[in-house]
């Protein structure tokens, strides 16, 4: 069987994302594998030409950067424990298009992320992250979904 030497992990801090971490790095621990664990802030919309009260479109950026870095680091105190090979990385764009990007150039041998399971019309409209990168990597992708309560 081949082994994954390399895991990419994306994470929204989400309570799905939380459960396919929990399989990264189960996985990563068995496969003695370095864990990159992502967070993409997706492309805000530009704000430039509206009237936005005390704060710069810089500033927001800034802020929304910076908050993504504080969870970022509370997710991986609360949740690696004494692992330790591991990176992280925060980008913005477009999640599936930076998910895809990152898994190329880390040389990832496996992409772990969480699903919502839309279906219909959530589907149509927000679309499927996850559904996007199956289709864009190049490597194999395991998406984990909560369980049904």
């Amino acid at each position: 069987m081949k082994t994954f030497d390399k895991i990419l992990v994306a994470v929204d801090f989400s309570e799905n994302a939380a459960y396919a971490f929990d399989y990264a790095l189960t996985l990563a621990q068995q496969f003695g594998s370095h864990l990159t664990i992502m967070h993409v802030i997706n492309e805000p919309v530009d704000l430039r030409g509206f009237y936005v009260p005390h704060i710069s479109f810089e500033q927001l950026e800034k802020e929304i950067e910076a908050g993504a870095t504080t969870m970022m680091e509370k997710f991986c105190h609360e949740r690696l424990g004494s692992y330790t090979a591991y990176d992280t990385s925060i980008v913005s764009g477009i999640p599936y298009e930076e998910i895809t990007r990152k898994a190329q150039d880390t040389g990832a041998s496996l992409i772990v992320l969480g699903t919502h399971g839309r279906t219909g019309l959530d589907h149509i409209i927000f679309g499927s992250t996850a559904e996007r990168v199956v289709r864009a990597a190049s490597c194999p992708v395991l998406t984990i979904r909560l369980p049904a309560e």
